[in-house]
């Protein structure tokens, strides 16, 4: 596997290594100092008021949607071009799940498709109470269209920025929350910084911070001011809902600060290599990908699409004879809808027909930190030779 090269992979210093070592000899492990400094250090470079640490994007997710008061009888709306995870939070509240077709030149949730639909369902009765936009491959959607119809709308706004720490929407940085209820990162070893697994809430309205923090840790809070009747003492805690254990260690979030240090270094690589690509790929028989003038990406993911009307191979050929030449593409992502849980849940293949087209061309090319141009170069090498 020497000459594979991957589609994403972490970066991890000396100094990352030090940091874990130095919580592994202090006496917190767990439930420590490190999480509140890690939370802090997000929260600042992002611009919100509060953040919470968990052991997932998932179980951010998850959270975020339990603390907007998703339940039985509501829907959440959000992007068929998205991991699982996006859609899975809103059924695991009991919720129903519904999804609105992507803009054909970002692959982000199309703000037009939701507003026709928005208008169709206050019409029906049935507006959704959350929804999920996904800041696909790192580029924000367009947020302050998406709360304009939250205000018009009454739905709660859940930003899933688990692509996009480090890109910015209108000048400022994704996640400062300035158009959304709730953003939710990713710290999975492929993202822009990652703590091994984990992910994070971010808000600026302390109700939900406390209600993140309670529901992160059983349901369970140690402040007097919100206990039920007097505390029996310092040792004493109440539950005062249903919670889960998504809690984060003090071993994730002291790798989470020291990556946190050269986060903008990170992207800042990412986004040169994603421009060499443009520079690469233009004279080929593909679609690079397009940035909104409002938008920064992050740049975690690079996806053309083939134009496979002029060329001889499918999708699957070129793909597979890319992998073959131990070139690690990926493809990012199967439409939700068509996966078989979702069609059980009454889903039909073509009911979104952008993303369907999207998902027959889409190919995600190798991008991460440490990728070389000479490795680069090989990779648009071996992929212009399939073209031909």
């Amino acid at each position: 596997m020497s000459n594979y090269i991957p589609y994403g992979r972490q970066d991890i210093s000396q100094a990352d290594i030090d940091a874990v070592v130095k919580v592994l000899e202090s006496d917190w492990i767990t439930q420590g100092p490190a999480i509140e400094k890690f939370e802090q250090v997000v929260a600042n470079y992002c611009g919100a008021k509060y953040a919470v640490a968990v052991s997932s994007a998932t179980a951010a997710l998850h959270i975020a949607c339990l603390a907007t008061g998703l339940g039985q009888g509501d829907t959440l709306w959000t992007s068929p071009n998205t991991f699982v995870a996006s859609s899975n939070c809103g059924l695991y509240c009991g919720a129903k799940v519904d999804f609105v077709d992507i803009n054909i030149h970002t692959y982000n949730l199309s703000v037009d498709e939701l507003e026709g639909k928005l208008a169709w369902a206050e019409k029906q009765g049935c507006l959704p109470k959350v929804l999920i936009p996904v800041h696909f491959a790192g580029q924000s959607c367009e947020m302050e269209r998406v709360a304009s119809l939250s205000d018009r709308y009454g739905f709660k706004v859940i930003e899933d920025a688990s692509h996009a720490i480090g890109g910015s929407y209108q000048g400022t940085r994704v996640g400062n929350c300035k158009f959304s209820d709730i953003t939710v990162l990713s710290f999975h070893p492929v993202k822009m910084i990652t703590t091994g697994e984990g992910g994070m809430l971010l808000t600026n309205e302390e109700e939900l911070y406390q209600k993140f923090i309670r529901l992160r840790s059983h349901g369970i809070t140690r402040n007097p001011d919100l206990m039920q009747g007097e505390s029996h003492g310092s040792w004493y805690y109440q539950q005062l809902e249903l919670g889960f254990n998504y809690r984060i260690t003090d071993i994730q979030a002291a790798l989470g600060v020291s990556q946190m240090e050269r986060l903008d270094q990170f992207v800042s690589r990412r986004r040169f290599l994603a421009q060499r690509y443009n520079e690469l790929l233009q004279d080929l028989l593909l679609t690079i990908p397009w940035q909104h003038p409002d938008t920064e990406s992050s740049w975690h993911l690079y996806v053309i699409r083939l134009e496979l009307d002029k060329i001889t191979k499918t999708n699957r050929q070129v793909f597979e004879e890319l992998r073959q030449a131990e070139i690690g593409v990926n493809l990012h992502y199967i439409p939700v809808h068509t996966q078989p849980y979702y069609q059980q849940l009454g889903f039909q293949c073509g009911e979104f027909p952008h993303v369907e087209k999207y998902y027959q061309e889409a190919i995600s090319l190798p991008l991460y930190y440490g990728l070389t141009q000479e490795n680069q170069d090989r990779v648009v090498a071996s992929l212009t030779q399939r073209l031909i």
